[in-house]
């Protein structure tokens, strides 16, 4: 029977988790900066600050070999000063922030308390105890500047990022940077705040992790501006873009879907969507629930096409947020079909279908030349929610053909039944998936003739995958095998039921 209807919901704003510190980016150019101690670390710290543009005071009757290196090669940016004498609570008056190396714990006291009663920030290198804030590791694009803060639990960890992000970050961000500060101003001045002004950032940001600008991308940019600014006048136009957001996993997001996710106005997204998924979407972002799923009370389409035509009309940009591929059994025919005839441009981003990720987490090749010469991705529910009428049962049946059944929970015992009755073998191997590449994902393999049971063994309401085909043979090895989940995300193992 049709599952029954409800209508589409928004949801509110996803609540920010807890942060261990708040990152906080400090203005410290031209103000004073007290460094107490010669050391190394002090020596750091100094470099630090002046390249923020500090004037940096470093207090130390004796300096290492690192601190007087930075004092004869100078600042690249700010000031360095050095007094050989030790600090005074006088010193710390006025300053912006105050950073010691203590010698011993008296001394980091009476160096901490002397920073809070001059109203001064203050950091004692190594003693978390005597420190108000904390230095992260730090990606250098400036005016790009990327923070990493372990909360000072695992600085080696933070460094690891740090290495990875410098990786992501081309040294020609740094240029892009300085041309969006450049121009900020004139856009905010030309460009109302809303889809204008947020299609002109986003369009440079698209070139920005490219080559440099050129010369004259500073009149390019002026130049966009000024036509974005006549399109301003004319009548609201938004935009629908139907994203995949593949089986579950985030870290299976193209690049171009998490593109598209950061630059929504409006996401309607389905129940299957996970919610790792749903957190690398723009905060600002409103999220419409507009849940289809076989069995269960689901959105009418026609609803859906209605809010997303709506939202489009008052000019947003409406992503509409598919599990597994749009194209692949996502009604997405329907939905483009309904834009194009009310006159709402639409985009398709592909997505990892689940069936493509089934192949990936048995490490079985669908199409394995030795045993297979087609794939085939079948419905394994028309709409009245039974196997639809009018397949070609002696055709899949075919033993050199892989199949992969979608949305196959209720009828595996059908498609058993009707695949041994067109002549597949019952011993054909078939390997059950639920909620493939999520955490709780479970598996079980066998026999097609077996594949009832198979079903009953997983008591689970995720989406269920069926593959059925000699390439499967491999992650059977002709055994039953228990449900299971991951005990290593995202390792693949099985255990036995029976040998």
């Amino acid at each position: 029977m049709p599952s029954a209807s409800r209508k589409p919901s928004e949801v509110p704003p996803q609540r920010m988790g807890a942060l261990a510190k708040l990152p906080v980016f400090l203005d410290l150019a031209g103000k004073r900066a007290v460094i107490a101690g010669g050391t190394a670390p002090a020596a750091w710290k100094a470099e630090l600050l002046a390249a923020a543009g500090a004037a940096v005071e470093v207090y130390a009757t004796d300096v290492g070999q690192e601190m007087q290196a930075l004092l004869d090669r100078g600042a690249a940016s700010g000031s360095l000063h050095h007094y050989c004498r030790s600090w005074q609570p006088s010193d710390l008056v006025s300053a912006a922030i105050a950073i010691a190396d203590a010698a011993d714990e008296v001394e980091a006291s009476a160096f901490f308390a002397a920073a809070r009663a001059a109203g001064v920030p203050v950091n004692v290198i190594d003693k978390p105890a005597y420190c108000q804030f904390q230095f992260g590791a730090i990606v250098n694009r400036s005016p790009v500047v990327v923070a990493i803060s372990t909360d000072g639990g695992a600085p080696i960890l933070g460094q690891a990022i740090r290495q990875r992000i410098e990786a992501l970050l081309p040294a020609s961000l740094a240029a892009w940077g300085q041309l969006a500060k450049d121009i900020r101003e004139m856009v905010g001045d030309r460009l109302p705040a809303g889809p204008l002004r947020r299609a002109f950032w986003e369009s440079l940001c698209g070139r920005a992790f490219g080559p440099p600008p050129a010369a004259d991308e500073l009149q390019r940019s002026a130049d966009l501006v000024a036509c974005l600014a006549a399109d301003s006048a004319k009548p609201a136009t938004g935009r629908v873009t139907l994203v995949g957001a593949g089986p579950g996993d985030a870290e299976l997001l193209t690049l171009k879907a998490l593109r598209v996710l950061q630059s929504a106005d409006v996401i309607l997204y389905d129940d299957l969507v996970s919610a790792d998924v749903l957190e690398l979407a723009r905060r600002e972002a409103r999220r419409i629930a507009v849940g289809k799923r076989g069995q269960q009370m689901s959105c009418a389409q026609r609803d859906i096409n209605e809010t997303m035509i709506e939202l489009a009309r008052t000019g947003r940009h409406v992503v509409r947020l598919k599990s597994g591929d749009p194209m692949i059994f996502g009604r997405a025919g329907e939905e483009i079909a309904a834009l194009k005839a009310a006159g709402v441009p639409v985009e398709v981003v592909s997505g990892i279908t689940s069936g493509i990720a089934l192949a990936s987490r048995l490490g079985i090749s669908l199409t394995h030349r030795d045993f297979s010469q087609s794939v085939r991705f079948v419905t394994g529910h028309g709409h009245s929610g039974e196997l639809p009428e009018h397949l070609d049962w002696r055709g899949l049946a075919d033993p050199a053909t892989t199949l992969v059944f979608y949305m196959s929970g209720r009828t595996a015992p059908d498609i058993a039944q009707r695949l041994i009755a067109a002549g597949l073998t019952a011993s054909t191997p078939a390997v059950l998936l639920a909620g493939v590449t999520r955490r709780d994902e479970l598996r079980w393999s066998g026999t097609l003739a077996a594949l009832p049971a198979g079903v009953a063994q997983l008591e689970s309401s995720a989406p269920l995958l069926i593959g059925i085909g000699r390439v499967f043979a491999e992650a059977t090895d002709h055994r039953q095998l228990r449900p299971q989940k991951p005990t290593a995300w995202p390792s693949v193992r099985f255990s036995d039921a029976a040998k």
